[in-house]
């Protein structure tokens, strides 16, 4: 079912300080004194630089050599809280899973709302190395609607792996927090061409027009 073709998908790269701007701005929103937290932390951090600076006659050299090491700290601080505030921006969101599998750039492709009904259940479908994964956000009725758009897929992929998860805390169920984590630990199956021959044939299928949760996932920040 696959053919050879020599073509490369375009990137798109988003400048390093929007992405921590609009980081730190969801952050902000869900969790207000990350400025001071940040600020602190930096401080804290220079003042041991400082002191042990004292310790050894060298305090300026002590102060410069800490400086990065105190902003090293609070990154890491701000990475791990913008982590958290992230997925308390967007849960109980219609679209909240399309949201946080959109924003795993490396890999996976994901068409949000490929399925929905009216009691807003919905089915997201991305294609990785992995293979095909239909996630599903809803009630009961979403498993039915995963099976809808397995034989969909497996009519215009035959042969590709279909991996189905739905969202939830339930038995059985991957939280929001673990679903992005879940999806990038899968198993490859496929190779890079067959992953592009796939995305190309399920193009096609298309998706409904949703909206999605924005801003809440930014680039390099990992969730925990």
């Amino acid at each position: 079912m696959f053919k050879r073709k020599k073509s490369k998908e375009p990137k798109i790269k988003t400048p390093r300080f929007k992405t921590i701007r609009d980081a730190y701005a969801v952050t902000k929103s869900v969790k207000p004194w990350i400025g001071v937290v940040l600020i602190v932390t930096f401080l804290i951090v220079l003042a041991i630089g400082i002191t042990l600076g004292f310790v050894f006659d060298h305090p300026v050299y002590g102060g410069f050599v800490t400086i990065p090491v105190a902003v090293l700290a609070a990154m890491f601080l701000f990475t791990r809280v913008a982590g958290s505030a992230a997925y308390a921006n967007i849960e109980g969101q219609m679209g909240a899973g399309a949201s946080v599998l959109m924003a795993i750039r490396k890999g996976w492709t994901t068409t949000p709302a490929v399925a929905v009904n009216r009691q807003q259940d919905m089915v997201h479908r991305s294609v990785g190395r992995a293979g095909i994964v239909l996630t599903g956000e809803g009630g009961f009725a979403v498993r039915q609607m995963i099976q809808d758009e397995k034989k969909k897929a497996e009519r215009f992929a035959p042969g590709v792996p279909i991996t189905e998860i739905i969202v939830g805390d339930g038995d059985g169920q991957i939280s929001i927090r673990k679903l992005q984590k879940h999806v990038t630990k899968l198993p490859k199956k496929l190779s890079a061409h067959q992953m592009r021959e796939v995305r190309a044939r399920l193009k096609a299928v298309g998706g409904l027009s949703m909206p999605i949760p924005k801003g809440p996932m930014p680039k390099g920040i990992k969730i925990r």
